[in-house]
């Protein structure tokens, strides 16, 4: 799904993205690609909104990892919203001294990844793709595969 939105419709998209999602096995991991000012953050922020969560969402680039705890409000039985920006990460091994290895395996976290690519050694291979790209001030293309 390819689309060409206004800033103000990523809510109705991240809810529509959320709602697909149901706990598996292992985490439910979502790589999100696209360059610095593209829309992963504030897409981030919707589906934080969609599942209930109501304290401020923001970048988590110089903290690596921030965790929100869901109260069962949102989707796929999911427990914890963890957000991850791997920006500053020079590999996967980097991810794992953070405790890669336990998030990843929790079948109650949803897991969502800025700058994936910088760690795709240690990403599980079932990795859902968000890519967004900077059209102007106002719109993003959003392609979710």
């Amino acid at each position: 799904m390819k689309k060409t939105v206004n800033i103000s419709e990523f809510r109705q998209i991240a809810e529509e993205f959320t709602k697909s999602l149901k706990a598996g096995k292992t985490a439910c991991v979502i790589g999100l690609h696209g360059d610095l000012g593209a829309g992963k953050t504030t897409f981030v922020q919707n589906v934080a909104k969609t599942l209930g969560i109501s304290e401020t969402v923001n970048s988590p680039t110089f903290v690596i990892e921030k965790l929100y705890s869901l109260d069962k409000l949102g989707t796929g039985n999911f427990e914890k919203l963890i957000h991850i920006d791997a920006y500053r990460l020079d590999s996967g091994k980097e991810l794992l001294d953070l405790g890669w290895q336990e998030i990843s395996k929790n079948p109650k976290n949803l897991i969502f990844i800025e700058w994936p690519e910088r760690v795709a050694d240690v990403l599980p291979k079932i990795t859902h793709k968000i890519n967004f790209r900077f059209v102007d001030e106002e719109k993003r293309e959003i392609d979710v595969e």
